[in-house]
């Protein structure tokens, strides 16, 4: 079981503390508890990601909008003062 990580130091799970040292299994085990850590992390970290863009996304619609409306209401202004 060369080279799997927890296994102990040296032999592929290298540092990281006295029980991953060790090796066995507590040393893999907290090698995998490292590991779903590491993902669950990662994994927030991507919600938070794409919930902020989706907020951006949000945001700029809104904007289009207003500067339409914008566009509409000045080109409204140029019709009208070019029937006077």
């Amino acid at each position: 079981m060369t080279g799997e990580r927890g296994s102990g130091a040296g032999k592929g799970g290298g540092g990281g503390g006295a029980i991953r040292e060790a090796g066995g299994s507590f040393g893999k085990m907290e090698a995998a508890h490292e590991d779903q850590y590491f993902y669950n992390l990662q994994k927030e970290q991507l919600n938070k990601l794409r919930d902020g863009l989706h907020d951006e996304i949000s945001f700029h619609e809104e904007q289009i909008k207003r500067h339409q409306e914008a566009i509409n209401r000045h080109k409204k202004r140029i019709n009208d003062m070019e029937k006077e």
